[in-house]
């Protein structure tokens, strides 16, 4: 009995801390989207007011396009860039570990390092523009940090350089687990290594595909610091994400239900993906 009760009660601080800190807060942030709260919360009720508002701000939809636009290629990109490193490396290629180790350690940095390192790296006074003109070639012009429409992609640059040794790393366990029967009966059919790799060894990847998904989804989604570090959000707005329309609106602009609002959206999208991966998985579990 006392056996049984033992790891219980190890794990119930742990699991109150989350209960009230993730869980508790996330109920509470659900509840004040829907009240008049301002500078300070309020528990007056307006029913949808908020989400009234917050879906006719134009700072909102440019929070949106440019989430789907960072999204979108941010995604495709570490999955792309990923997947063909983890092939690379998977050839038993010399100094691996070395490979391994570059390509992983953007992401030990924090995304503050990576944003503010990235900010030097694209000023177009001091960074890549400046030196290759310093070079000689002086019409040579990099200066999208600064350009309202082309401010997003050096978010989306800093997120890829730091996230794809990550889908690499992830892409390669998968590889070293894959079946080997499918492989040697498909050699001694004579197919070729891409054909292999096309036809019998990526669709095994498919859970770690996922997986590598709704973290790259979620990981969008409530990027933040990111920005912050790089662009500070602008030229102007331009670069904003709704984790930064959330943040200005509840603690800059006194607008806390707005920005409850926005948060709570923004938990939906998440949810709309890590849900049904999570299902997937205790599925398959049981199955297996």
């Amino acid at each position: 009995m006392k056996a049984g009760w033992l790891p219980k009660l190890l794990l119930s601080p742990s699991v109150l801390l989350v209960l009230v800190c993730v869980y508790g807060y996330i109920a509470y942030t659900v509840f004040l989207s829907f009240t008049t709260s301002q500078m300070l919360p309020s528990y007056h009720l307006n029913g949808l007011q908020n989400y009234h508002i917050l879906l006719g701000l134009h700072n909102w939809w440019v929070s949106v396009d440019n989430l789907a636009a960072f999204s979108v290629l941010y995604i495709l990109v570490c999955l792309a860039l990923g997947l063909g490193l983890a092939i690379l490396i998977d050839q038993n290629i010399r100094g691996e570990s070395a490979v391994r180790t570059i390509f992983l350690y953007p992401m030990a940095l924090s995304f503050i390092v990576t944003g503010t390192a990235w900010k030097w790296m694209l000023d177009p006074g001091v960074g890549l523009q400046e030196i290759v003109r310093s070079l000689g070639w002086t019409s040579f012009t990099f200066d999208w940090i600064t350009r309202e429409h082309m401010s997003i992609y050096c978010i989306v640059i800093a997120a890829i350089w730091q996230a794809s040794g990550f889908v690499m790393a992830m892409f390669l366990a998968g590889l070293r687990g894959v079946d080997s029967e499918p492989i040697n009966a498909a050699r001694i059919d004579g197919a070729k290594t891409w054909q292999i790799y096309l036809y019998v060894i990526i669709p095994q990847l498919g859970p770690v595909l996922a997986s590598a998904f709704v973290v790259l989804v979620t990981t969008a989604i409530k990027s933040y610091d990111l920005v912050v570090a790089l662009t500070s959000g602008g030229p102007g707005n331009s670069s904003w994400l709704p984790s930064v329309f959330m943040y200005q609106y509840t603690f800059t602009r006194n607008e806390m239900g707005v920005g409850s609002a926005s948060s709570v959206l923004m938990l939906l999208a998440v949810g709309v993906f890590v849900f049904p991966y999570l299902i997937n998985e205790v599925k398959r579990v049981k199955n297996a």
